[in-house]
């Protein structure tokens, strides 16, 4: 089973927002996953996120694949120089 750590999109039309979740990569963006490890809100300026930063560690030794935006995001956060 392969594993993902990316974006799930929740909020209203226009108003977007975003959970980081761990999914497996055959379920569809906003369907089944396994844990959410953070949330992301990109309309404030600048953009809110709030990472779980020992599960994010705890998936990625797993196996556990970030999608190139939450890649950015985790290192913008400055948990991993290169994930």
């Amino acid at each position: 089973m392969s594993v993902k750590i990316r974006l799930a999109r929740h909020g209203a039309k226009k108003k977007p927002f975003y959970r980081i979740v761990v999914a497996n990569i055959e379920s569809p963006r906003d369907g089944r996953f396994l844990e959410v490890v953070g949330t992301y809100n990109p309309l404030p300026d600048p953009a809110e996120v709030n990472l779980k930063d020992d599960r994010i560690k705890y998936w990625i030794s797993q196996g556990a694949e970030p999608t190139d935006t939450v890649r950015n995001l985790i290192q913008k956060q400055g948990l991993f120089s290169n994930p």
